[in-house]
Order: C-alpha cells, then structure tokens, then sequence
C-alpha cells in the first residue's frame, strides 16, 4: 500500500501542495521523485490516489489520479472525555484511542488532575492524531475540544444518553453490556486522572445519571484505563 500523507486544505481540484512537515518527509526521508505513487487524506471521509508531479525543498505539488469513499470508522460516535497524564503517556493515549476510532477528546480539568492542558500542547497532540490516522488509516481525524472542567462537562451532556465513567466501585465491567442491542446513540466516556475522581465529583455524576464502569481489580492508569473503555464501546466482545 501507497504511503499516506494529510492535506490540510481541503482536497477539491486535481493539484494538490503539500508543505510543512507532510512535504519534509516525502521529500528528504521518503526520497520521493516526479511519478511516485502515494495515498492523500483531508480529513472528509475520502482518500486520494495521488502522484508526484514535481518536488522542491520545502513543498511537493501532486496530481490527483482517483478519489474514493472509504469508510473505516466505528458505527457509533464516541465521546472520550480523559483527565490527560504527563508527557509520553499523554501522546500514547491519543495514539491510541486515534486507532480505535474516538470520534472526539474532551481534556478533562478535575480536582485531582496533574497535567492542565494548554495550547501548544494541543497543537502536538494534533500532530498525534494525524500520525495515528496516516498509520491506521483512517480517513477523519479524532477532533480534540477545548479543555472542560469536570462540572462543566457534567451539566452539558445531561441529555446524552449514554455516559459511561471509569470508576472501581461502579458496575463491574462483565456484569452486563455497556450498552443497548443495536444502540446507536452516540457513547460518551469519562476517565479521571491517576487519583481517580472525589467522591464529590463521582456524586455529581451519578446524580446526573452516569453509569460507573469498574475494569477490573487492578489499579490502572489513566491512558490504560482510556483505551479499555473505549475498545469496549468500540469493539465489544461476542
């Protein structure tokens, strides 16, 4: 399979310009040449047969050959809303739930939370997104909302019918299905930070009808806990 590579403006004529760290790495790691056969994505759904018309050194100019609808995404909208960890373990979990198909990360602010989002922070985990969806290859990228305090969050999905939040004394994971047959409303999913939520922000929302999810009788971390969750909603067992 043809190398894959993002556009940033919409793909809409039969030229397209790549530049920026797409360009660098077609052009000074990949060595490409006029002819060279690559795959495009914009983030719309679709995916580009494309070939290099002509390469210079901060930019490649590529001729659009096909384009085709490829649908690799999950039946149902979800919803991850995660108090980020530090570091390598926060670009792991956008990698992560990038592969398994989350349609949107909610950067959770809550008492216990030790790393506060900031801008350039969510530029770099942009970045993460649009690695992780070159590589597996799909062809909308996770959105990544504003930060939202935990209250917030609470009052603004009250209608949302199915919420889901990571808690070890809630209802044991294998008790019964996360979810309805053939539910396809949209899923949204909480994951406290490394201390876990308060028991007043537990309260909080249980008392506006969240569901507590126990995974299990091991302590997990955050990004560890984020990916169960979410590959339970997305990929459900038999």
């Amino acid at each position: 399979m043809p190398d894959r590579y993002f556009a940033e403006t919409p793909i809409t004529g039969q030229k397209v310009l790549l530049a920026g760290s797409e360009a660098h790495h077609l052009i000074h790691v990949m060595r490409a040449k006029p002819g060279t056969r690559v795959v495009l994505f914009d983030g719309s759904g679709a995916e580009f047969d494309a070939v290099v018309d002509r390469t210079r050194r901060a930019d490649v100019e590529l001729a659009i050959l096909a384009r085709h609808e490829v649908d690799r995404e999950p039946p149902l909208e979800v919803i991850l809303a995660v108090a980020l960890p530090k570091g390598d373990r926060r670009k792991w979990l956008v990698e992560k739930v990038t592969e398994l198909g989350v349609d949107l990360l909610v950067p959770l602010r809550t008492a216990r939370a030790v790393a506060q989002p900031v801008q350039q922070a969510q530029k770099r985990l942009r970045r993460t997104v649009i690695e992780a969806s070159k590589q597996c290859g799909r062809n909308r990228l996770m959105k990544i909302a504003r930060p939202h305090d935990w209250t917030e969050l609470v009052a603004e999905t009250a209608a949302a019918p199915h919420r889901l939040l990571a808690h070890p004394h809630g209802e044991h994971k294998d008790a019964k299905p996360l979810l309805p047959p053939d539910s396809s409303d949209p899923v949204l999913l909480a994951v406290g930070p490394e201390g876990g939520f308060t028991a007043a922000e537990v309260s909080l929302a249980v008392a506006a009808g969240w569901q507590p999810i126990d995974l299990g009788p091991r302590t997990l971390r955050t990004e560890t806990a984020a990916i169960l969750l979410a590959a339970m909603v997305v990929q459900p067992p038999p």
